[in-house]
């Protein structure tokens, strides 16, 4: 009788291969619940992000980088900068308003106060397009009740320029700040400034070596947020400035609709690609700040 030396593996506990199995199985469900919802995210945005890139790299039918270089330059690069220009002044200057608002919220004894700020931030951060632009226009515009009662006009006041559009952007981007803050003034952990004053350090000192730089990441996360929300706005801008305040989310309307030149639709999608790299960069700035604010916080 030969012996054979080669041991069979020795089976897995029942428990260890039923806890395997289970694993898969719950791995397997979540996929397929995933499923419709990956179905929908390919529909709706890979086949449109398709189509831009194929025709942002087709000019006269054939492969090209003409409409990327046609789109930064001349008209197209100026209404970028301009855009650009635009959603910097808002982001910085609704981070700002916003944090300083959301502060006296937070501090403030008064719950109504706090939930009703809270609610009007969320209807107004939500409030733009069209009926915003009429909102501004039947108050401040050349013919506004502000306007004639007050006689801004006299004073050199225009709703339809580069300064208007920010206020107006601003109207909405303060709102969306103080969202954005709350929670992370929320998580101020109040030992934290108990043990500065104990320290003996001024509110100032206590702001300054550790409340900023604990708020730094979310702030920063705020500007971004900002600065992405007024970079993508068009329709308060189109139904308010027009063509008098350059921006390229109009340049990308006029190029598709053939209001100056027929035949530039691919430069629109070339623009719409920068549009997509520069809100790129932007969440690939936001998102390792929130996360980092997140462990801050935590």
């Amino acid at each position: 009788m030969i012996e054979t030396t080669s041991a069979a593996p020795a089976p897995l506990p029942l428990k260890s291969r039923g806890e395997g199995g289970g694993r898969a199985r719950t791995r397997s469900a979540g996929w397929t619940g995933a499923l419709p919802l990956l179905v929908f995210v390919g529909l709706a945005f890979g086949v449109p992000a398709a189509a831009l890139l194929g025709g942002a790299f087709t000019a006269g039918g054939a492969p090209s980088t003409a409409n990327l270089t046609e789109s930064l330059r001349g008209a197209y690069l100026t209404a970028m900068l301009s855009s650009v220009k635009l959603s910097a002044i808002v982001a910085v200057a609704g981070a700002v308003l916003g944090a300083f608002l959301a502060q006296a919220v937070v501090t403030s004894r008064l719950r109504a106060l706090r939930e009703a700020v809270l609610t009007a931030s969320g209807v107004l951060a939500n409030f733009g397009g069209v009926p915003l632009a009429f909102a501004w226009i039947a108050t401040l515009g050349n013919s506004g009740v502000l306007t004639t009662r007050l006689g801004l006009g006299d004073l050199g006041w225009n709703l339809y320029s580069f300064w208007g559009l920010v206020l107006v952007y601003l109207y909405f981007s303060v709102p969306l700040m103080v969202l954005v803050i709350v929670p992370a003034l929320d998580g101020l952990r109040p030992q934290w400034r108990e043990a500065a004053q104990n320290n003996g350090a001024t509110t100032w000192q206590f702001w300054r070596h550790v409340g900023i730089p604990v708020l730094t990441p979310t702030l920063l996360g705020g500007v971004v947020l900002l600065f992405g929300g007024a970079f993508a706005a068009y329709a308060t801008a189109a139904a308010m400035v027009g063509t008098v305040v350059p921006l390229v989310t109009l340049q990308i309307a006029d190029a598709l609709a053939g209001n100056v030149l027929i035949g530039h639709e691919n430069v629109a999608l070339a623009l719409s690609l920068d549009m997509i790299v520069v809100a790129g960069l932007v969440m690939a700035v936001y998102l390792p700040l929130q996360r980092r604010s997140a462990r801050w916080l935590r």
